[in-house]
């Protein structure tokens, strides 16, 4: 199959502080012609499951931390090329979400590259490690996650779509990270989360949201745009795919991308 590789006209620029070290952080999206792949000085890793080296609470490529909201926006705008140079060593928190990663790359605009050839996976590559379960196949861009608490509220939420470039800015980019109200304490006893705020994280009480949501199903969907981003350290379109994970989290999605890269032949 065949698919468009595509980068960005100039260099996107992103500054904040970092979603969970809370430090000032600055990022710039470069045009790129051999992947995608970050930086930190002259020190260069290519965005690839086996350059992955933390997942908690979040994915850390090399020594750049938190890249799964940005590697989603890439993904969802079908961005297949590009040198993300980074100081501060993390991604900034924005909003909590991809939509400003979005909106950014959208505004300096996307360029053409040509043709690429890929054969994704004729069987489906399936992880299951106890209640986690990720099944990805060759497919048309659907996408489906099931965000499932038990009988903690909010319980089992499942999100689907048919991914597009417009159907992800709209439904998916927009979706901030969250977390458990119980939980807060602990999180940000380690040191986690120093870069949101209550607008840029939705706070799941034990009865319902502690503030507004965006999405009654916000949850799932932020769940999806993660594994999303994930996903794509594959090098594998997200339009070619169909995905359907239950409980994943990003070491999970990421053993899932090394699976998926292996499955497939790159042309």
């Amino acid at each position: 199959m065949t698919f468009t590789r595509r980068t960005v006209r100039e260099a996107a620029e992103f500054s904040g502080l970092g979603l969970h070290g809370g430090q000032p952080v600055r990022v710039l999206v470069h045009p790129g012609k051999d992947g995608l792949a970050f930086r930190v000085g002259a020190t260069r890793w290519t965005a690839t499951p086996e350059n992955v080296t933390d997942t908690t609470r979040s994915t850390r490529l090399g020594e750049v931390a938190t890249i799964e909201h940005l590697m989603s926006a890439l993904a969802g705008l079908e961005v297949s090329d590009a040198e993300i140079e980074v100081e501060g060593g993390e991604m900034p928190a924005l909003d909590g979400s991809a939509q400003g990663f979005v909106e950014g790359l959208q505004r300096v605009g996307l360029e053409d590259l040509g043709e690429a050839e890929i054969e994704p996976p004729f069987k489906r590559v399936f992880l299951q490690e106890g209640d986690i379960k990720i099944a990805i196949g060759k497919g048309e861009g659907h996408w489906k996650y099931t965000y499932d608490l038990g009988e903690r509220w909010p319980g089992v939420s499942t999100y689907e779509v048919f991914l597009s470039p417009a159907v992800y800015e709209r439904e998916i980019a927009p979706a901030r990270t969250f977390a458990l109200a119980e939980e807060i304490p602990m999180i940000l006893q380690v040191g986690l989360a120093r870069g949101l705020d209550q607008e840029s994280a939705l706070i799941l009480g034990i009865e319902g949201y502690k503030n507004e949501p965006r999405f009654e199903d916000e949850p799932a969907r932020h769940k999806l745009l993660d594994s999303i981003g994930d996903l794509y350290l594959s090098g594998v379109p997200v339009r070619l795919l169909n995905v359907a994970s239950e409980r994943s989290g990003h070491a999970s999605n990421v053993r899932a991308a090394g699976l998926l890269a292996a499955s497939c032949r790159f042309g």
